[in-house]
Parts: structure tokens; sequence; C-alpha cells
């Protein structure tokens, strides 16, 4: 696990999510898992819309960089 990278989901929730999301997950699957992650930084954490916090983190893998590494590490937006 990294420090900056998508949040794991745990198996239980997973084996819960709508087959829709499953293929939009797999971009997080791309880079090493992270205690903090782009969407967490931007108030998606917990019970909030597991599409959001999908999008967020497809954001991150999509567009890594190292300002976007600083921008997480400095609380996001």
């Amino acid at each position: 696990m990294s420090l900056i990278g998508p949040r794991p989901e745990r198996r239980a929730y997973v084996e819960r999510f709508p087959p829709r999301h499953l293929p939009l997950r797999r971009g997080a699957h791309r880079v090493k898992p992270g205690i903090t992650g782009w969407a967490q930084v931007n108030g998606l954490r917990g019970e909030t819309s597991l599409t959001d916090r999908v999008e967020w983190d497809n954001y991150y893998v999509e567009n890594w960089s190292w300002g976007l590494e600083l921008r997480i590490l400095g609380g996001g937006r």
C-alpha cells in the first residue's frame, strides 16, 4: 500500500456492488491502493455515493502527476 492512491474497498462491500460499477472500478486496480486518495480528501468517505467515489478514483488514475499528489497531501481541491 502507498501513502496516496485509490482507497481499497472491503471485499464484503465489493461483493454487493451493482454490476454496472465493477467495470468502472477497474481503473483503480491499475495502481497501488493508498491510505488516502483524491476522493477522500474531497469529502467522499464512508456512506457516500459509490459512483462519485469511483469517478474521483478514476480521475486520479487517469490524471496522475506529482502536482496532483501534492494537492492530495495538502488536503485536496
